[in-house]
């Protein structure tokens, strides 16, 4: 993982306010491919929706085609963006 991505990582847990629910589920799916995590090692149960639905983004993401280095600069990106809209703390 780049350093821009780790620092950005820390940076996201300064925000002033809390991002929407569409921006945490990209946050969420960007990290899991930057990180190389499999998706397949973690089943959420039946009756956890927000297990699934945080799922179901980062299945997404894959499904676009989005690699582990694109998924980087994505979530950099996107960090940058929260942190002009919502400023820090």
């Amino acid at each position: 993982m780049s350093t821009e991505f780790k620092k950005a990582f820390e940076d996201v847990k300064n925000l002033a306010a809390e991002p929407n629910q569409t921006e945490k589920l990209d946050l969420y799916a960007y990290a899991k491919i930057a990180q190389k995590e499999d998706i397949e090692a973690k089943k959420p149960g039946m009756f956890d929706i927000k297990g699934k639905t945080m799922k179901n983004a980062w299945q997404a993401k894959l499904d676009e085609g989005v690699t582990p280095e694109q998924a980087e600069k994505k979530y950099v990106e996107l960090v940058a963006q929260l942190q002009k809209t919502y400023g820090t703390k």
